[in-house]
């Protein structure tokens, strides 16, 4: 009985633990991308969950992702995009400048984009933390310091490959955490569409590249 007591102590625990870290709900299923949304006891920021599938190897999309000259191109409201830190091929620091509808102030940040990738699963990893004060701040504009994107990728059958990012950012300044979570939706999805197109460019389609395996 004792025995019984205790496995069904554990179940629960270990129930408990899954519903707590996949509380995300469902806000966005449009074109393919799938967009959630989950509170955090640390902030009053929602976060994000952006899943999709793109017809694409694994190196196509890490080569878009890494091509911060044309990332303007499909990155929702951002502008002056530009490379600050080439550390490999799979590490970099870059700049971007993100306009605001006015009156709000426009924000940048500087993003550390670091690629990984598993050998036996091939998943992909890109770990995309802000990095506060490798350029200095912008009289006007505000910079975000708070923010942590990530994103996994799959492969998923022959030339196909399934995206889950994960983004919590929080824009700092004096916007209402309540009108941040209105829209916090709204440029991943609009992103998300733009990428899915300018993957298909030519510059993208035979991708190759040294330190990832399809």
């Amino acid at each position: 009985m004792k025995k019984k007591l205790i496995l069904l102590f554990l179940l629960l625990a270990n129930c408990a633990i899954a519903q707590t870290n996949d509380n995300w709900a469902l806000k966005e299923n449009n074109n393919g991308i799938k967009i959630f949304t989950r509170d955090l006891e640390s902030s009053k920021i929602k976060a994000i969950k952006v899943e999709c599938k793109l017809e694409a190897t694994l190196s196509q999309v890490v080569a878009a992702l890494m091509d911060i000259k044309n990332s303007e191109e499909w990155l929702y409201h951002t502008t002056g995009n530009y490379l600050i830190k080439q550390v490999s091929p799979a590490e970099l620091y870059y700049y971007s400048l993100i306009e605001m509808p006015w009156p709000v102030s426009n924000r940048d940040f500087i993003a550390h984009l670091k690629v990984s990738q598993d050998a036996v699963t091939k998943t992909v990893t890109i770990d995309a933390p802000c990095v506060a004060d490798m350029v200095p701040v912008k009289s006007k504009i505000v910079r975000i310091t708070n923010s942590n994107g990530k994103w996994v990728l799959y492969a998923s059958g022959k030339d196909h490959v399934k995206i889950i990012y994960t983004l919590h950012a929080d824009p700092g300044g004096n916007i209402p955490a309540w009108l941040t979570n209105l829209f916090v939706t709204q440029g991943p999805l609009q992103s998300f569409k733009k990428f899915k197109i300018h993957l298909q460019k030519p510059i993208y389609r035979n991708a190759r590249l040294d330190y990832i395996i399809d």
